[in-house]
């Protein structure tokens, strides 16, 4: 149907523009052709006939001209069409949007200037368009250029929303406690008026223990292993999710390179699977420390504060945890904590994939990972042979076994 539709436009187009061209040309064939009657006026129409023959006939030629061509055009159309749509799939969303605003932005200008320059003779009627394109691809480059800097103009509005909010928690978390602290002296009364009293060696009630959280990163949570040892229940607590983790995790799903937005897709699928599946109770939290950039170490300052624990599999932010007294739980090392021990002389078999890095070496790998370099494996090479163990490396990226052809 559209195709359809667009055939009869461009058809419709050439025709109106086959009769206008012949309808200049309609002085030269009254010159050519000197019989009278052609050159009377039509009453109806106020023009000549041989300028109204001189339309028809255009008329006829540019539609037959636009029937014939218009499967090409529309063809080409739908090419240009497709590739919009292909380069506008690779644009962030934030690209995109600003993008538009300044290309809205410079054609505005663009109108303003126009007006000024538009009675200059000759080339006045020109000025508009030039002013348009030029400005308008400004106005989309510059925006999109400089996104990041037109945006922090604005962090005013979510900084005083944020505010906002904190203000009313604090105002809600005082009435809580104080409505608490109303009840708590009613049940007093209401013991002392029944003539319950405590002995007077009593020790106090302990107070309700603290919850244990586990803060996530960024890296662990894409790593996706953490949801299946949260199945397993060897992680105890509450789950707490900062919200500035989730805002890293939607910016790299929303990046134009597709393994970022791949990875970042699936780690809001890992834990949207923790959320749901797992038996582990789940916060999700606002606090926020914008004197911070860094994910990392808001994440640490949090942990800290909340007194928690991170998981994680990065090795650097490992490292800083510590030594700001962050307890980490990495679980590459749990990983290779329970990887089955292997001793010098004991025999595996194994499949060999590729060449190491020194000459004559061969590489394989066992189910969980570990790599197994082998001597004069080379020669060996996509054979399922039996090895001998010679010697183990153990790393904090891991482990790395050394064997020979038995």
């Amino acid at each position: 149907m559209l195709d359809r539709v667009l055939r009869f436009l461009i058809t419709a187009f050439l025709a109106i523009a086959g009769g206008a061209l012949f309808e200049l040309a309609s002085p030269l064939f009254a010159l050519i052709i000197s019989t009278e009657i052609l050159k009377m006026e039509m009453g109806i129409f106020k023009i000549t006939l041989v300028s109204f023959l001189c339309i028809v006939v255009g008329a006829i030629v540019g539609g037959i001209i636009g029937f014939i061509v218009s499967p090409y055009f529309i063809g080409k159309l739908k090419k240009f069409a497709v590739w919009v749509e292909q380069q506008l799939g690779k644009m962030p969303i934030h690209d995109v949007i600003a993008g538009a605003i300044g290309l809205a932005i410079g054609l505005i200008i663009a109108n303003l200037f126009s007006s000024a320059f538009a009675r200059i003779p000759v080339v006045g009627d020109y000025i508009p368009v030039i002013f348009s394109i030029v400005l308008g691809y400004l106005g989309i480059h510059i925006t999109i250029r400089k996104r990041k800097e037109l945006t922090a103009l604005f962090d005013f509005i979510p900084k005083a929303i944020r505010e906002a909010v904190k203000a009313r928690e604090a105002k809600q978390a005082a009435e809580a406690a104080k409505a608490a602290e109303t009840a708590k002296a009613a049940a007093a009364a209401a013991v002392a008026a029944a003539g319950t009293v405590a002995a007077a060696g009593d020790a106090p009630a302990e107070a309700p223990e603290a919850a244990s959280y586990k803060l996530l990163d960024t890296s662990v949570i894409i790593d996706g292993r953490i949801a299946d040892i949260i199945d397993t229940g060897f992680v105890e607590g509450t789950l707490l999710l900062p919200v500035f983790v989730l805002e890293e995790l939607q910016h790299i799903a929303d990046s134009a390179d597709a393994l970022k937005r791949t990875r970042g897709r699936r780690g809001l699928d890992i834990l949207q699977r923790i959320r749901t599946d797992s038996r582990m109770k789940v916060e999700v939290t606002n606090k926020d420390f914008d004197d911070i950039n860094e994910v990392d170490s808001k994440l640490v300052r949090l942990a800290q504060e909340v007194k928690g624990k991170i998981i994680t599999n990065d090795f650097n932010l490992n490292k800083v945890a510590k030594l700001r007294g962050v307890e980490v739980l990495n679980i590459n090392e749990l990983s290779n904590a329970v990887k089955p021990v292997v001793i010098p002389g004991e025999s595996m078999t194994v499949t060999v994939v590729k060449s190491g890095k020194e000459p004559g070496q061969g590489v394989a790998y066992l189910d969980d990972g570990t790599m197994i370099v082998i001597e004069n494996g080379h020669r060996r090479m996509g054979e399922t042979i039996t090895v001998e163990v010679t010697s183990a490396l153990q790393t904090a990226a891991g482990r790395m076994i050394f064997a020979k052809p038995k």
